[in-house]
């Protein structure tokens, strides 16, 4: 079942460099890091991978219960368009995670393309980061490439280190995800909206 999940993981990111409604995103997102648990648990045999598989448990719960907050209580009056068209960001990401692979020999992990599924979510959350310009899909973005770690975690050999890196990304990254929501959230209060074209009126 591993490879299965492995690779609808890779899936549920490209449609999320896609997609433009947030709560579909949202919803992709979060079926990322539920597959997150079913490889832990389909991987794991001794007490500590069971520990890290709850932490992932506690992890995808609670950033699906703040980005469903977030967006229920930050909901524009219009959509906001991204900064490239989706086809556009489809081809982008895939290019960049082909690169990435050509690029990246090896990562150490258990199989290659555990390899080649790491790079292409953290190609996918570089450019979803980059081209939208809806500050919950920037977030979203940071959280897709924190999946493609926590994924390269799972895949690496031995359980000791795999739970200490994995739990060390995982607390990490999801600061960096909550404070880029608060920012989100502040940004929203302040202009009306979450786009950050509207940074640019800014001035000193």
């Amino acid at each position: 079942m591993s490879p299965f999940l492995v690779w609808a993981i890779v899936g549920l990111g490209l449609l999320v460099v896609v997609i433009r409604q947030r709560s579909i995103a949202v919803a992709f997102i979060t079926a990322q890091a539920f597959a997150l648990v079913g490889i832990a648990l389909d991987e794991a045999s001794t007490a500590d991978q069971y520990v890290a598989a709850a932490a992932l448990v506690a992890r995808a719960v609670a950033l699906a219960t703040l980005f469903l907050v977030l967006a229920a209580r930050t909901r524009e009056s219009r959509p906001v368009r991204a900064g490239a068209d989706p086809l556009v960001r489809a081809g982008a990401a895939i290019a960049f995670a082909l690169v990435l692979t050509w690029l990246i020999p090896s990562l150490g992990l258990s199989t290659r393309n555990a390899e080649r599924a790491v790079l292409a979510l953290l190609a996918f959350g570089i450019v979803t980061a980059a081209t939208r310009r809806a500050t919950l899909h920037q977030v979203l973005g940071i959280v897709l490439a924190e999946n493609g770690l926590a994924l390269a975690a799972l895949k690496l050999p031995g359980s000791s280190s795999s739970l200490v890196i994995e739990l060390g990304v995982t607390l990490d990254l999801t600061l960096i995800a909550l404070v880029a929501a608060a920012f989100h959230s502040r940004i929203f209060v302040e202009f009306g909206t979450a786009d950050v074209g509207a940074l640019r009126s800014l001035r000193d």
